[in-house]
C-alpha cells in the first residue's frame, strides 16, 4: 500500500466508523432500532414504519417481490401482514438498505454515479438469489432473508465509495478515484467487516455474509449464505473464490 493510500484508507475507515455521517437519515431507523430491540408490541414498530408513507410503500414491494418468487398468485395487500409475516430482522434491514439508498441518490457526481451502479448490481443479484429459490426443492429458506442478505452483497464497495465522496468533498485537494479503486480490490474484507461493525448491524446477517462469500463454512443446508453464494460464485464476486 502506497503512502497515500494508508493516508486515504485510514480517513475512509474513520467516517465509515461515523454512523449517522453514513446512513444519514436516523429519524426512523433509531426508534425503529429500539423497538425491534425491545420485542414489545408490533404495532409500536408499525407505527413507526407507518410515518413514512415511502418506507412503508417500500416495506410492501419488497415483500410482495420476495414472496412472488416462492408462492404463486401471493400478494400482501397491509402493511401489517406485510410486517409480520417479514419479521423484526427483515424490517430492520429492509428499512436500513432503503435509507441507505436514499442516502446515496444525494452524493455528488461522479460518485453517485458510481455507487448506483454498485446498487443495481446488488438489485440484480437479489432478483437472482430469491428466483433460485424456486428451483430448490427441500430448501426451507425464507425468501426475504434471502433477499435482504442479498442487498449486502457488495456492502463494503458502497459504503466505502461513500465514505471517499465524503472525504473529497471536504478535502483541500481531491484523492484521484484510483486511489479508493485501489483499495476497494485490495481491503475489500477489512472494509466490509468495519462497516458492519460500525453500523451495528445483526450477527445473523454478518454471518451469512461471511458464508456467501465462502469467508465461513456451516452444515446447515438452510442458510440463506449458501443460496447467495451459488450466485455470487457465477459472477466472479466471491471474497474467497470456490
Amino acid at each position: 500500500m502506497t503512502d497515500l493510500e494508508q493516508q486515504v484508507f485510514t480517513q475512509v475507515r474513520a467516517i465509515i466508523a461515523n454512523e449517522e455521517q453514513v446512513i444519514g437519515r436516523r429519524g426512523i431507523l433509531i426508534p425503529l432500532k429500539k423497538a425491534i430491540l425491545a420485542e414489545g408490541d408490533i404495532r409500536n414498530v408499525i407505527d413507526i414504519i407507518s410515518s413514512d408513507p415511502a418506507l412503508a410503500a417500500h416495506m410492501l414491494m419488497r415483500s410482495n417481490s420476495a414472496q412472488a418468487a416462492v408462492v404463486e398468485n401471493h400478494k400482501t395487500r397491509s402493511l401489517k401482514e406485510a410486517l409480520i409475516r417479514l419479521g423484526q430482522v427483515n424490517i430492520y434491514r429492509y428499512a436500513f438498505t432503503f435509507y441507505l439508498k436514499e442516502r446515496l441518490d444525494e452524493l455528488p457526481q461522479p460518485y453517485k454515479k458510481l455507487v448506483q451502479g454498485y446498487w443495481k448490481l446488488t438489485e440484480d443479484i437479489a432478483t437472482d438469489a430469491v428466483d433460485s429459490l424456486a428451483d430448490m426443492e427441500g430448501v426451507e429458506v425464507d425468501a426475504d432473508e434471502v433477499q435482504t442478505l442479498a442487498l449486502f452483497s457488495v456492502f463494503g464497495q458502497i459504503i466505502a465509495l461513500t465514505a471517499f465522496a465524503y472525504l473529497n468533498a471536504n478535502a483541500e485537494q481531491s484523492f484521484p478515484l484510483s486511489v479508493i479503486k485501489s483499495l476497494i480490490d485490495n481491503q475489500q474484507q477489512t472494509l466490509t467487516i468495519e462497516a458492519f461493525e460500525a453500523l451495528d448491524l445483526d450477527q445473523d446477517l454478518r454471518q451469512e455474509f461471511m458464508i456467501a462469500h465462502n469467508l465461513r463454512q456451516t452444515r446447515n443446508p438452510n442458510s440463506s449464505g449458501l443460496i447467495l453464494r451459488r450466485v455470487l460464485s457465477m459472477r466472479g464476486l466471491l471474497m474467497n473464490p470456490l
